[in-house]
């Protein structure tokens, strides 16, 4: 605050008459018109109003207000300000003295804590039910191949109710669950047993019976309900039966596996490399947490596993063969991670379900699996063929 504002005032009027102009040559006011002027009972409190045409013409009031630098209200700090005006006066400061130190009792804001890289999921519940999850499906694969494909069928109807159920609470998109159940369980069937013919026209009659059965409900909206059905159908069921296919060969069980390992090294590589290394975003707009480096250590992770699987698991099997198939698999993964990452995102939900503690619904651990069955497939047809 200008000392200044306490002596004659610099504007004409302020303290005298409010018509009068300035007077030429008028003595500074003496302590007496001083003291009665600064009389607490007898005045008003004044607002200070800015100086235009010093601060640059700008008619913004917050830049006024900023800019002054003395109280809003010239009688906020005068009981204060004068007898500290004084004492200053008469005990100037020594420039050789240091400055007063802050108290030390008082409360000190406590420094930020370092942030620590977290996973966003519970990791002892994740692995949990990881495990028992391999457990269950690893028994059922090499004990007998129709419980596999029971526990295929089951998956893919969990899977639809989730996604179905997803898109009628956000999107108010109603797919037909009844004829997508029934359709994608037997597409499941008609793969294993009738092979990719039988698993082609499940899919057509799927497809087939979901346009049928929307029928039965008012025309508003059908046109979006069967399109959602549709791709709800060739998205889980019919991707899921190339499973089924794997299975059919002699090794069929070891070919699974191989699938399923590749699959989880895939993903663990991603997660590992990624939390540890990741700097470079791989498509933030979609999935932020994925990095390039990530992307580059489920390659790794998946064409090692893959050399070694393809060599000892899968006959005939070569270990350049299994460098392929884990870059395809680490490829498609990636892929499909993503487009389950966009669907959500549409979506506006994390995850597509919570039937999994740690993982989510089902669908968020199939969104890996499904795009990369029928690369597998397809690649160890060509490398070894149907068997």
């Amino acid at each position: 605050m200008n000392d200044t504002s306490w002596g004659a005032p610099s504007r004409a009027g302020y303290w005298g008459a409010p018509d009068q102009g300035p007077v030429q040559g008028a003595a500074p006011v003496g302590p007496a018109h001083d003291a009665h002027a600064l009389n607490p009972s007898e005045t008003q409190p004044m607002p200070i109003v800015p100086d235009v045409a010093a601060s640059g013409g700008h008619q913004d009031d917050d830049r006024g207000a900023a800019q002054s630098s003395g109280p809003l209200f010239r009688d906020e700090t005068a009981p204060a300000a004068r007898p500290a005006r004084a004492a200053h006066a008469a005990h100037p400061p020594n420039p050789a003295q240091k400055p007063q130190e802050p108290m030390t009792g008082a409360p000190q804001p406590a420094p930020a804590a370092p942030q620590k890289k977290s996973a966003g999921r519970d990791l002892g519940a994740a692995i949990g039910v990881g495990v028992g999850l391999g457990a269950v499906i690893v028994a059922s694969l090499f004990i007998k191949k129709a419980a596999f494909v029971g526990v295929i069928a089951v998956a893919v109807v969990v899977g639809l109710w989730e996604l179905t159920s997803r898109l009628q609470e956000r999107k108010a998109i109603k797919a037909p669950l009844v004829p997508l159940a029934v359709g994608g369980a037997a597409m499941v069937v008609a793969g294993y047993v009738r092979g990719p013919e039988g698993a082609w026209v499940a899919m057509a009659l799927t497809a087939l019976a979901v346009l049928v059965w929307r029928m039965t409900e008012p025309p508003e909206g059908y046109l979006k309900d069967v399109t959602a059905g549709v791709f709800a159908a060739f998205y889980v069921p019919f991707l899921a039966t190339f499973v089924a296919l794997m299975l059919t060969a002699d090794d069929g069980p070891w070919r699974v596996f191989v699938f399923l390992l590749l699959t989880v090294v895939s993903d663990t590589g991603a997660y590992a490399v990624g939390w540890r290394f990741g700097k470079h975003k791989l498509a933030p707009r979609i999935s932020p947490g994925k990095t390039r480096e990530g992307l580059l250590g489920a390659a790794a992770f998946a064409m090692a596993a893959g050399a070694l699987c393809m060599h000892f698991l899968i006959d005939d099997g070569t270990w350049w063969q299994g460098l392929l198939l884990g870059l395809a698999v680490a490829a498609s993964a990636t892929l499909g991670d993503l487009g389950e990452s966009m669907i959500k995102r549409d979506l506006g939900i994390k995850d597509m379900g919570t039937l999994l503690p740690g993982h989510g619904g089902i669908m968020d651990r199939l969104d890996s699996l499904l795009p990369t069955a029928p690369v597998v497939w397809l690649l160890l047809v060509t490398f070894v063929g149907s068997g």
